[in-house]
């Protein structure tokens, strides 16, 4: 459920590198967005090095490759304690939350750009202390204040319209033989979601000032303590509440780290702005309402499967399609990883001017991403393919293994097309409003009438299509446009 969508901790490209990024720590004392360590040496190590990992896309890695492992021990559960029906209801509980995407409306991408931004001409301190020009630092404490202000009148917003959402949409299930107690989780799930969702974008903006690694780090908690109380759920056959209790540990390891950062919050909460605010009408809302509509069309692209097939095909196609989903989407989750950490430090390059670095740095990453996400996914479609050879009844609750190489193949295209996406987001502009509109019509066109009429292989025919003709074709154009102008200029 989730999660973004992080400060300059890429890899270095040389020791020499290295040390002269030391000097200037030991100048500036825990300037997060200069907080590179020495660069790894030694046999894996070096391996480390080579593949990028730096210690904010370890901690990433460690929280979605936890995410990964534990979705398989998940998926085992699920297999086991549920039945196949209540598994239709547990993957569309994710479709339908992810719902909160018309009321967050982009907003975390927007506030981690401002803040990066900002604080690249500030130095933060452990005590909470900001030194640096007094009009960035008055700008960064009225980002703060606005997002603090948005998401808890969203996050009300929010929990009005899922409850009753959800509850119309699930008494009408076309199986009503097999009786499911989805009210209290439903419920249940909404106010957690309610909660973390008041909770990411601070944790967005601490990226943007460049506390990447740290945010990573308590992401991995937070993985850890959700997975752990998901297990607990459905070992004590209350399965159901597994995603609400996921949510939850998610949202108790994340408010207790931000507990710890109250002085630096805090003080910037409560920093005079007078007149020195950012106008969100002229600076910020011609770039987020272009996100926002895209933002809202990812749900069209990405969460229609479930209610679709729900509907029309029950709710057992509807957990098929969402366990595979779930498979894919751990895969992306982790191979992203090697982008999403890089998009603060993405905004403060570009607020320099330092493009050939940020040419250098996103294109190696680029490709280490889709090296890890293309053998991911060969390995999750051979398993497959071997447990359904071999009668395994977990293979049951895959797709089949067309259908399932189908999803798997547009997952990859996505992740390269998020990606361009990304960097170009970090100059603070959104150009890929008109591919997210196009994108969202034609997957959930193709979804309605090919699923209806087809099932799952005729939604991830329809959306491996799309993803080629729509993400790498129109995608890849604007993205090679507006990098050669805006570079140029």
């Amino acid at each position: 459920m989730p999660t973004p969508l992080e400060t300059q901790l890429y890899a270095a490209s040389s020791q020499s590198d290295d040390a002269e990024r030391l000097k200037t720590l030991e100048a500036t004392p825990n300037r997060p967005h200069l907080d590179v360590e020495p660069a790894p040496v030694g046999g894996l190590l070096r391996v480390a090095r080579w593949l990028g990992v730096d210690r904010a896309i370890a901690f990433t890695i460690m929280a979605r490759g936890w995410a990964s492992v534990a979705g398989l021990v998940t998926v085992a559960l699920i297999a086991r304690k549920l039945s196949l029906v209540e598994q239709g209801y547990y993957y569309t509980f994710g479709s339908i939350v992810a719902l909160q995407l018309i009321f967050e409306l982009g907003f975390s991408v927007v506030i981690q750009q401002l803040a990066a931004h900002e604080a690249a001409h500030l130095t933060f301190f452990d005590d909470g202390r900001i030194e640096g020009d007094g009009r960035t630092h008055a700008r960064l404490a009225s980002v703060l204040r606005k997002s603090l202000h948005w998401y808890t009148i969203a996050a009300v917003l929010m929990g009005m319209l899922l409850v009753p959402t959800g509850w119309f949409f699930f008494s009408r299930s076309p199986d009503p033989a097999h009786a499911v107690a989805w009210r209290l989780p439903w419920c249940a799930v909404v106010v957690a979601s309610c909660i973390t969702f008041q909770i990411d974008p601070i944790f967005s903006f601490l990226e943007g000032c460049g506390f990447v690694a740290r945010v990573a780090r308590t992401r991995f908690a937070q993985a850890i303590l959700g997975s752990t109380l998901a297990w607990c759920a459905l070992l004590l056959h209350h399965g159901l509440l597994a995603p609400a209790m996921m949510v939850s540990g998610q949202a108790i390891a994340g408010a207790s780290w931000l507990y710890r950062k109250r002085s630096l919050l805090g003080g910037l909460y409560r920093h005079a702005i007078g007149d020195l605010h950012i106008d969100w009408w002229v600076e910020v809302w011609p770039f987020q309402w272009r996100i926002a509509v895209s933002y809202g069309c990812g749900f069209f692209i990405f969460q229609l499967f479930n209610p679709i097939l729900f509907h029309y095909w029950g709710p057992a196609a509807a957990g098929q399609m969402g366990m595979s989903m779930s498979l894919s989407n751990a895969l992306a989750s982790v191979a992203i990883a090697w982008i999403v950490t890089k998009s603060a430090p993405f905004g403060a390059m570009i607020a320099r001017h330092n493009f050939a670095e940020l040419d250098s740095v996103f294109f190696r990453a680029v490709a280490q991403s889709l090296v890890i996400s293309l053998l991911g996914s060969l390995a999750v479609w051979i398993i497959s393919i071997e447990l359904s050879r071999h009668g395994v009844t977990l293979a049951q609750r895959l797709l089949p293994p067309l259908p399932l190489a189908l999803l798997l193949l547009s997952m990859n295209i996505n992740q390269l097309v998020a990606s361009m996406a990304v960097y170009l987001r970090a100059h603070k502009q959104e150009k890929f409003l008109v591919l997210s509109v196009i994108g969202a019509i034609c997957v959930s066109l193709s979804a309605f009438f090919l699923g209806r009429k087809y099932g799952a292989l005729g939604m991830t025919a329809g959306q491996f299509c799309i993803a080629i003709v729509v993400g790498l074709g129109l995608g890849g154009y604007t993205f090679l446009k507006y990098r050669r102008q805006w570079h140029a200029a």
